[in-house]
């Protein structure tokens, strides 16, 4: 399927491409339209692709040897997801990754991007860059679900995520901040009292 050259200016922004090299990505990029409540990954699959976020939100998350669902991350709009580890590694996934909005997806697998890495030097610095933000969060999120209260992580969350609140279940939020659903009600409550926005 042909994407068009605005939707790839949009996903590599800040990279300067040739109408060659926009047409190259565009042979490598396939785009997806998922319903909510669909999966993109399932746990033991093998992982080929990662996957832009167009459109829509979707939740990556673990299930514990007792059954216990853990949330790991969210992504909205302009984000990169898949279980990275399996993906660099093309191993079999850990994680889950679901749909929680209707959601428009590009994915590439990892050869193609292989590929376009040896053909399009750029894109190196691009994806680089990107893995470094990943990093960077992630190593943030284990800091602050050492260190911080459960209040403190939920205003971090609805500061990294600003507009899903309202469209991700209580359960799925509480999973990813490591807290119960009444715990996860009691700090809302907090914060309307005290005033804190």
């Amino acid at each position: 399927m042909t994407i068009y050259n605005s939707i790839i200016s949009q996903i590599f922004k800040d990279t300067v491409l040739s109408q060659n090299e926009s047409r190259m990505i565009d042979e490598k990029m396939e785009r997806m339209l998922l319903k909510k409540g669909s999966s993109l990954l399932q746990a033991h699959d093998t992982v080929f692709h990662q996957y832009y976020v167009d459109q829509g939100c979707l939740r990556t998350y673990f299930i514990d040897t007792a059954g216990k669902e853990h949330t790991i991350q969210f992504a909205i709009n302009d984000w990169w997801i898949s279980d990275y580890t399996a993906f660099f590694n093309t191993g079999k996934s850990i994680m889950n990754i679901e749909t929680i909005q209707d959601t428009i997806v590009y994915k590439i697998s990892r050869s193609n991007m292989e590929e376009l890495l040896k053909e399009i030097p750029q894109l190196e610095t691009f994806f680089r860059k990107k893995m470094e933000g990943a990093f960077a969060s992630f190593q943030k999120r284990i800091l602050a679900s050492l260190s911080q209260t459960a209040k403190e992580r939920y205003l971090s969350f609805i500061t990294t995520y600003p507009n899903i609140e309202q469209s991700v279940k209580n359960y799925h939020i509480a999973s990813y901040l490591g807290i119960t659903t009444e715990s996860l009600s009691r700090i809302r409550k907090e914060i309307t009292h005290s005033g804190v926005s």
